[in-house]
This record gives structure tokens, sequence and C-alpha cells, in this order.
């Protein structure tokens, strides 16, 4: 079955015929909200806002552990992350969607593992390549068949939030060798790959990074809100294609790939 995890934005899916909600529990605490059971299209998904469904939680208090456990014990095996992003590189203009193919890890202090030390031998999981390749081409096709023009990679520089970067911190990053950054990247995709889900990203670009474009001179949140209206319309649509693909052809794997499709 296929997730969808909502995040800024997209706190609920449009056109999701809703069958039922479900709150899960999990021995990692309490989920962002109910899981929300329905069919995109016809075809079945389910979705979770990532900060909750009123927005309340914020990147580093959002209980990434309890999240990718509660979807993985409800049998999904296909996730896709919709996440609002700042662009870095030039090429992610705001408006533009991306499919990252590797993330840098900033953040601090967040669980990162479902792993618990002390009752067994340490293991240490191949991240080579973050997300999973087949899912990433199946994203990609799905923004092909929307329409989309898109940026087919990128690193995601996941930083710990809330607050947004100084422009040094940008410049940094773009030293880093990053595309885009946003606050969420990071520990849900390794957290996907280490309980066996097949997860990828859309990248939804919403506003220039510090220091770049329009944002040179700061960073106006009404501008980031007229963007997030404007895109995620497009971005639902993309969802829809990703349904009806996800249940139709399938996709091999390539090195990266969690699963086989």
């Amino acid at each position: 079955m296929l997730a969808i995890i909502g995040g800024s934005g997209l706190t609920k899916l449009e056109g999701l015929h809703i069958t039922h909600r479900q709150v899960i529990r999990t021995p990692y605490g309490e989920p962002s909200g109910a899981l929300t059971f329905g069919e995109l299209d016809s075809h079945p998904v389910v979705f979770l806002a990532r900060h909750g469904y009123g927005h309340t939680i914020p990147p580093h208090l959002v209980n990434y552990r309890a999240n990718i456990w509660a979807l993985h014990a409800q049998r999904v095996t296909h996730v896709v992350s919709v996440a609002t992003v700042g662009g870095i590189h030039p090429d992610l203009t705001p408006g533009r969607l991306a499919v990252p193919d590797q993330i840098i890890d900033y953040t601090h202090g967040r669980e990162g593992n479902f792993a618990q030390f002390g009752e067994g031998p340490v293991t240490h999981l191949d991240y080579t390549w973050p997300y999973c390749q087949a899912m990433r081409e199946r994203c990609m096709a799905a923004l092909e068949n929307a329409g989309e023009d898109y940026l087919p990679g990128g690193t995601y520089a996941t930083v710990q939030g809330p607050r947004l970067e100084t422009k040094a911190e940008i410049d940094r990053l773009e030293r880093d060798g990053a595309h885009m950054v946003g606050m969420t990247g990071m520990p849900e995709a390794y957290l996907a790959r280490e309980i066996g889900l097949c997860y990828a990203a859309i990248a939804v670009c919403v506003n220039w990074a510090a220091g770049r474009g329009d944002s040179d001179a700061g960073i106006s949140a009404e501008g980031i809100e007229t963007m997030l209206g404007q895109v995620m319309g497009r971005a639902r649509k993309v969802l829809t294609h990703l349904a009806c693909m996800t249940y139709g052809d399938a996709i091999g794997t390539t090195p990266g790939g969690a699963c086989d499709i």
C-alpha cells in the first residue's frame, strides 16, 4: 500500500475519498495524528500529516519513529514524502518541484533509529543512496505525466529548525553541495530504510533560501504562503498520477532501492 506523508501546506489531501481514520499506538509514542485511509482516483492510499492536521508540531518535535512505525504496522510498503524546501541551486526556483537523490543531515537530538542499543549487537545499515531508486523513478514518471518541469535529483540539506537559516549558513550548505534546504528529511528517510519501506521524496520549492534571489534581504512569510497556495494543487495532481502508477506497472529497483516492487 502507498502512504503519503504531507508536510507544510499539505495537511489534508483534497481528492482523497476517505474510508476511515485510525489511531495507531506505537512502542515509540504517539504519531503526528490518526492515519487517514481512503482512495485517490480509486486507488487505496494512507495519508498522514507530518506536522499534525492542525500544523501544530514543529519539525524538531515530530515523532518520526512513531510515524514510520505506524505506517509499517498497517502494511504500507511504499512511502512518498511531500516536503517544502528553500531553493539553493539556481535551477531550483520557487514553484519548481524536485526529486532529491541525496541527503546531508545537520539535525541534532532527534531519535534517529529503531534500534534498542544494549539489547543486541550494533548493526550498521548501508545508506550510500538514501532514497529508494524505484520509488524515485515512479515519482519522476508521475511528475512527467502531470506535465511538471522538475529537477531530477539534488541534495537535500536537513536542518534543525524551526527557525529559518542565516545567509552564512546557506553559503555553507551550498559549499557542502546542497541544492535545497528543509527541516524534515531526516531522520524520516533513514527510519523508512531501517524498517524496510520503499521511500522517496517530492520536494516543493516555496522560496529562495536566505541570501538567494528575492530572499537576499530576507524571507517573506507571506510570499511562502502565497507560493504554497499556488503549488500544492499541482503537487496533489502529481500524487494522483503516482497512486495510479503504484498500482499499475511495476518498476524494478536499482542500487539504493529498499524493496522489490
